[in-house]
């Protein structure tokens, strides 16, 4: 699955995009400043499945679209941390707007004033007799036509930079996000994303089919203790990489803590989650990993898993007991298994 939003769509794509996100703020008058732009182009791409879920709570119950619902948007669902960052970007953001915008509006003044200016010379021509008049005149109008065509030259110059800066804040702005949800060692969303994730879906999926999965490698400490962190580390990495392979777009999958994952996994029965985790730890079980400062392989790695279905009466924690009770039960029969909730 893809853990974090990325934004590599094309540029008729964001083209499209933004047709659609100008009609949408227009038609709930939502200023366009940089917070508000990057929740709704999170919603129109549909990459954001949170995001959108609550967006679309928001328009049924017909609230005003406020700054403080929208930064309350960003910060769970886009950028849940580095929010110092991302005020850096916005000022960056607004005082490039404005400067592009005084450049727009100095160039569209020189344009009108240049238009009324040919316009009149336009009527002297229609009564000129001289030839030195007519001369003058249009040596005046060929003097106004240049330093129009300099002034365009000076616009198109300008918006060049200025679309340069935007796409540079367009990757600074994906790196925090990436640094606030992601964990920095296997990649998979970080607790904090995890548990804002996971009590989201909880509050508002009752009455869905959902499943929370906890996967514990099993003996990690001595892989530690014999082969070194470094080699642990990459056990990590690539038990993570087995998860994203293995987990579906629908999924959220994170570091819990220390050499324990989860998965949260909406719109899922339990039978399907089974399916899952059993992929998981037989793909695992039969992986042969190896140092790579002298190929010495360092065993079997394997992996306990204990699933839990959401109930219409659970709260985070007790769905979160009952995945880690089916996790405990694994370790208790010998590990190296996927246990269901009693």
């Amino acid at each position: 699955m893809s853990i974090i939003s990325s934004y590599n769509h094309t540029f008729e794509e964001n083209s499209h995009y933004l047709r659609q996100i100008i009609q949408i703020m227009a038609n709930h008058r939502i200023s366009a400043d940089p917070i508000n732009y990057s929740v709704w182009y999170e919603y129109v791409t549909g990459k954001n499945k949170l995001l959108n879920q609550a967006i679309d709570n928001w328009r049924d119950k017909n609230q005003p679209f406020d700054q403080a619902f929208a930064l309350e948007l960003y910060k769970k669902f886009i950028c849940s941390s580095s929010i110092e960052a991302f005020e850096k970007i916005n000022n960056e953001f607004i005082s490039l707007m404005n400067n592009t915008a005084q450049t727009v509006e100095a160039s569209s003044l020189k344009a009108s004033a240049a238009t009324i200016s040919f316009q009149e010379k336009s009527k002297l021509l229609e009564n000129i007799n001289s030839r030195d008049d007519l001369k003058q005149l249009l040596a005046e109008i060929v003097i106004e036509t240049n330093g129009l065509t300099v002034t365009s030259q000076d616009l198109q110059s300008k918006l060049d930079k200025a679309k340069e800066e935007i796409e540079e804040l367009r990757i600074e702005l994906v790196q925090v996000k990436e640094s606030a949800s992601c964990d920095a060692l296997t990649g998979l969303l970080n607790r904090g994303f995890f548990d804002t994730t996971l009590e989201h879906l909880v509050n508002k999926n009752k009455h869905t089919k959902m499943c929370l999965t906890l996967l514990d490698l099993d003996h990690f400490k001595k892989v530690n203790d014999t082969y070194g962190h470094l080699v642990g580390d990459k056990v990590l990495k690539f038990t993570a990489k087995l998860i994203k392979q293995h987990t579906e777009d629908a999924h959220f999958a994170a570091r819990f803590g220390g050499e324990e994952m989860a998965i949260i996994m909406p719109d899922t029965h339990i039978q399907k989650a089974l399916t899952v985790a059993e992929n998981i730890r037989s793909t695992l079980e039969k992986s042969r990993l190896k140092r790579k400062d002298n190929s010495e392989s360092i065993g079997v790695i394997t992996v306990s898993i204990g699933i839990a279905s959401l109930r219409p009466d659970d709260t985070v924690e007790s769905l979160i007991t009952r995945a880690d009770e089916a996790l405990y039960k694994a370790k208790g029969n010998g590990r190296n298994q996927v246990v269901l909730e009693s």
